[in-house]
């Protein structure tokens, strides 16, 4: 059996981050387990037409590895991923990556201290510390649609795209309308004979100030990286107020949400031309609720005479077509599933994981609540970092949340390496204070007093909590992981 100082499942931008703190505590010995052929994780799997992130490019990097080139202000799918891999490079990455692996599960060994890790390859592995890095949008969901493994054409979920797919001439069916639809249904529009889109619930979308970032930009934050920096904070400025006040400050800003709301229903029936169209593209619940995007071209893409927006529920799915409540048929050959993805039924955790006393983790989640101290370690879980947990993501860009949990890593671990300590576990003490506090905090946000329920937002879970997001501001958030107390762990 390998052993090894630490076995990271995840080669995305938390794994690479959670490795590379490792590094700065000085463990050299790691194991990076990724399912798929190369690093980058939801930037590696997903490349549909239209891919881009939707949190500006300065934003959306590392801090301490800065991208000066940028093409967008909101980069380019293509450009994330070529990111992961120059952080791989940069920082000795590949030398630990083990990738093409599938992680089957992991038990705690008592007796032993360490982590017993199963690889789908046969082999196992013993590592002192397991963090899990698999992400919150990695388990790609099917729609519960009677029929849908009955359809006799082209069948696509966008997290799976055949890069060799044509649309043009095509008859096309988009089933979802959330993030990921808004970017790809434009694209599929220009080239489609004929585009049904199937809404089950509708999105909040406001204006995109995209375009092209000029080079003279690129050279200047190049050569005197203090811009670049400065162009960061800006950008993190605007969204803390988007989130802290717009989502999670409701009870005192409402008027703040309503102006979002107001915003884009503007940028709404500016871009629409019918108004039935306009009314049924308009959502019925608050603003926030569920994830809103940024698009100049997802709504004038309903102006189109090849595209249909269908709102009727979705009764089955035929050989040859979609068939509606009301009994009409549309007849496609192509069907794409713009479905999302499977938070809280397999992703929390995405393997399975079993500590002290042979306490599953997933089940312990689903019979008690989900919750995790700092949105990082789990009581019973002795040496596991959990960088996907409830109550994690801190900001609206991740890697505000990756960068407040490489702190809390460093500072936890440092303490473990003072003490001459083997193992660390948070207490069920501090667990529960930090899960009663994110409740009260959740009281005063959107989940809490907007009108959620039409939204079928996946930021809720079956016990009927918004425990996705970390109710509190960014600069929280890493003030907390530099100086959380250490007697909220128990080291032996």
């Amino acid at each position: 059996m390998r052993t090894c100082d630490a076995v990271v499942v995840g080669a995305g931008f938390g794994g690479l981050g959670a490795a590379i703190a490792l590094r700065e505590l000085g463990y050299t010995d790691l194991l990076i387990v990724d399912r798929e052929d190369g690093v980058g994780g939801t930037w590696h799997v997903n490349h549909y037409p239209g891919l881009a992130v939707d949190i500006a490019s300065v934003t959306y990097s590392y801090s301490f590895a800065p991208n000066p080139h940028w093409s967008h202000v909101f980069a380019r799918g293509p450009e994330l991923k070529k990111y992961a891999e120059h952080v791989a490079d940069t920082y000795d990455l590949r030398r630990h990556l083990r990738l093409g692996t599938t992680v089957l599960g992991a038990e705690w060994d008592a007796a032993a201290g360490r982590w017993v890790v199963r690889l789908d390859d046969g082999e196992t592995v013993a590592a002192r510390f397991l963090l899990t890095a698999t992400g919150f949008l990695s388990q790609p969901k099917k729609p519960d649609i009677p029929g849908v493994d009955d359809f006799a054409g082209t069948v696509v979920h966008t997290a799976a795209w055949d890069d060799s797919y044509d649309a043009a001439g095509r008859r096309v069916a988009v089933i979802g309308t959330g993030a990921t639809a808004v970017q790809l249904i434009p694209e599929l529009a220009r080239t489609a004979a004929d585009l049904t889109v199937y809404q089950r619930t509708a999105i909040w979308v406001t204006p995109k100030l995209d375009g092209r970032i000029p080079k003279v930009v690129q050279r200047l934050f190049a050569k005197v990286p203090f811009t670049q920096r400065v162009a960061r904070a800006a950008n993190s400025a605007v969204l803390e107020v988007i989130m802290v006040v717009g989502v999670l400050n409701y009870r005192r800003a409402k008027l703040a949400n309503k102006g979002a709301e107001v915003l884009a229903r503007l940028h709404l029936r500016r871009q629409v031309r019918d108004r039935r169209t306009r009314e049924a593209l308009t959502p019925d619940y608050s603003f926030g609720c569920k994830r809103p995007t940024f698009s100049n071209d997802y709504y004038p893409a309903f102006n189109r005479d090849n595209v249909h927006l269908e709102t009727a529920r979705i009764d089955h799915i035929a050989a040859d077509g979609i068939v509606t409540a009301d009994g009409r048929k549309t007849q496609v050959d192509t069907l794409v599933l713009a479905t999302g993805f499977d938070l809280w039924d397999t992703n929390f955790p995405a393997i399975p994981i079993t500590g002290r006393d042979g306490l599953d983790l997933g089940t312990w989640w689903r019979d008690t609540r989900f919750q995790a101290y700092a949105g990082v370690t789990v009581p019973g879980f002795p040496n596991l970092i959990s960088l996907n947990s409830p109550y994690s993501y801190n900001g609206l860009s991740y890697f505000s949340t990756i960068e407040s949990q490489m702190r809390h890593m460093k500072r936890l671990i440092g303490e473990l390496q003072r003490r001459g300590a083997d193992t660390f576990e948070v207490t069920e003490r501090a667990n529960a204070a930090f899960l009663d506090r994110m409740t009260d905090l959740l009281g005063d946000s959107v989940f809490a007093l907007g009108n959620c329920a039409p939204a079928r937002s996946y930021y809720f879970n079956q016990h009927g909590d918004a425990a996705l997001l970390r109710p509190t501001s960014t600069a929280n958030g890493k003030r907390e992981a530099s100086g959380f107390p250490l007697s909220d762990y128990s080291f032996a």
